[in-house]
């Protein structure tokens, strides 16, 4: 009989701790709504305690998960256990999740805490929890390198003093597969009363193992996953939700299990995740990478255009992924565009469907033919949340052989009034953004910028992404054309937009009297 597996999605707070990963409010609940769709069993919403932002992004969407478990961090604090406890008023399942180190080094170094004094936090902080939710989470942050015997006992208090999930991390992606397995076994053999609780693993993956050794927890009695989309997070990442998932689906027989996920939800929740986070999935990566079910090879396509299985061991269409594509060109009108958006997942309001459709022949006249990678960078530049502080009118660019490069810009504010400027700079972008900032007049240093061709062909749309950092902020901002300057141009301007959002929001914010 196949055991029940929980999946725990903290995209939206350990993967948001990736750099340059910040979402608004809007984004998160986009989001939210769509792990919802995929059938995750707990949303960890956020971290209350850490931003009046924060908070108010748990609360909204506490407001729209209906199904789900929402869950909010907490250190093992009165004060963020009370904040993170209002924030989860509304939700129909509420979960407060908080809990601390207990390696060596981390009591030694980071907390300054004996173990004993360690131990009697922790439990007190899952009762003053317990007061407010039922269901209490208690994670012992870096348990891949902690003492075993300290780790039972502290499990058994916590247990004892009423959580109900224990979260064992390899917080540092240290543990090996065979390790982390045996930790997780042991803890099930020697804890008295674990069947009380539920065990889950948190696994990094700076090693490259935070899959295996999630898979390997499961094998050895953990019945919760705790993972992100596209295997986002913080340094090189956490597990994987698709490849965990898709690992016990393919793989059943072997690992025996079973989860609520809907997989054919997994490709458009990749896409959207990097969309509004700016992280672009790497082509090969497994699952949703955009060569995970494409043939070069003249015997793979022999092979597969004979039987599938012969080289694929998934179904594409069991992701999302639609096995064959519809191609789109300048004679093609509304409706056939809004048909193939709909089987991409896409359900466009009839307000952007129009900017889309523009777009889209605009896009078309350029490439002649228009791809379904295309239209997915047109909905995302098109459909973007982010307030409009100034948009692109017009930018010239003259450059070349010595020529001294120099750009033209011509910007609208939001209360429609247009500005003009020009720069010279050290290459054509490089002015363009010189004279951006002529007109904007916001201090930043760019810190990333990164380019690649959506499609194959010298006609292909240009995909920018760049991140812009002021103080200790980080912003994204993407973009896509089939002229790099005007992708260039209107990336950068999508990353200042979310920087004044941010400065915006900041000034008028309110201190919330509750906290």
């Amino acid at each position: 009989m196949s055991k029940r597996i929980y999946i725990f999605d903290t995209t939206l707070r350990d993967g948001e701790q990736s750099p340059g990963a910040s979402l608004n409010v809007q984004e998160k609940l986009e989001i939210a709504r769509q792990l919802e769709r995929l059938g995750v069993d707990v949303i960890e919403a956020g971290f209350p305690i850490s931003s009046p932002g924060d908070f108010h992004a748990v609360q909204e969407i506490c407001k729209v998960v209906k199904n789900a478990t929402v869950c909010g961090l907490t250190r093992a604090v009165n004060k963020d256990i009370e904040c993170a406890a209002e924030a989860l008023k509304g939700a129909v399942r509420p979960r407060i999740h908080t809990g601390l180190g207990v390696s060596d080094s981390h009591l030694q170094h980071k907390l300054k805490l004996s173990r004993e004094a360690a131990m009697e936090k922790g439990v007190n902080a899952v009762k003053h929890a317990r007061k407010f939710v039922d269901d209490v989470e208690y994670f012992l942050e870096d348990s891949g390198r902690a003492d075993v015997d300290y780790l039972c006992q502290v499990i058994e208090a916590v247990i004892n003093a009423g959580a109900t999930v224990i979260n064992i991390p390899d917080t540092t992606g240290f543990a090996t597969p065979e390790e982390y397995g045996a930790r997780i076994a042991r803890v099930m053999n020697r804890v008295p009363n674990i069947d009380r609780a539920i065990v889950s693993v948190h696994c990094h993956d700076d090693l490259g193992m935070a899959v295996a050794n999630s898979l390997a927890g499961v094998m050895n009695g953990a019945r919760q996953i705790e993972c992100t989309v596209n295997g986002i997070g913080e340094r090189a990442g956490n597990t994987s939700l698709e490849e965990v998932v898709m690992a016990m689906k393919v793989r059943n027989d072997y690992y025996q299990t079973e989860t609520g996920i809907n997989t054919q939800e997994i490709y458009n929740t990749s896409r959207m995740v990097s969309n509004l986070t700016g992280i672009l999935v790497q082509p090969n990566k497994a699952i949703i990478g955009a060569n995970a079910f494409a043939h070069s090879s003249g015997i793979h396509q022999d092979g597969v255009l004979k039987e599938r299985t012969t080289y694929e061991i998934i179904d594409p269409k069991d992701v999302g992924i639609p096995e064959s594509k519809i191609l789109l060109s300048a004679r093609s009108g509304r409706h056939a565009l809004q048909h193939r958006l709909g089987e991409l997942g896409f359900h466009i309001n009839e307000n952007h469907l129009d900017k889309i459709y523009e777009r889209f022949l605009q896009v078309a006249d350029t490439k002649k033919l228009v791809y379904d990678e295309d239209l997915e960078a047109i909905v995302a530049d098109e459909t973007s949340v982010v307030p409009v502080a100034y948009e692109l009118i017009r930018v010239q660019v003259s450059c070349g052989d010595n020529i001294t490069p120099t750009a033209l810009v011509t910007l609208k504010n939001r209360k429609g009034e247009t500005h003009t400027d020009s720069a010279h700079g050290t290459g054509p972008i490089d002015a363009i953004y010189r004279a951006i900032n002529r007109v904007v007049k916001v201090e930043n240093t760019l810190t990333e910028f990164s380019i690649q061709a959506i499609t194959k062909g010298v006609d292909a749309l240009a995909e920018v992404t760049i991140r812009i950092q002021q103080g200790e902020d980080i912003y994204t901002g993407r973009a896509s054309d089939t002229d790099v300057c005007v992708a260039s141009a209107r990336a950068y301007l999508h990353a200042l937009n979310r920087l004044m959002d941010r400065a915006t929001r900041a000034s008028n914010n309110v201190k919330l009297e509750h906290i």
